[in-house]
């Protein structure tokens, strides 16, 4: 009745790349790599990465000026 990808539990607990023990042993893995400490240091400055990024994403949104801001503003003189 269900093939591949439909089948119940598939999203969740399924055949794919993310069952719960696959993504244990890749934590297992990263730990015995890096060390704990230093696993924790990144873990934290993705972490900073990510929301610098968010930050400038925001940022960068606050800052455009909408058309109707651009036509209620005189242009400037020209400088001399």
């Amino acid at each position: 009745m269900f093939e591949g990808w439909m089948q119940p539990g598939f999203l969740f607990l399924g055949e794919g790349l993310f069952q719960p023990m696959h993504l244990l042993l890749i934590l297992l893995i990263a730990l015995v790599v890096f060390g704990p400490s230093k696993l924790s240091q990144i873990g934290k400055e993705l972490g900073q990465g990510i929301r610098n990024f968010k930050d400038a994403m925001n940022e960068g949104q606050q800052e455009k000026p909408t058309v109707a801001e651009k036509k209620d503003t005189p242009p400037e003189p020209p400088k001399a």
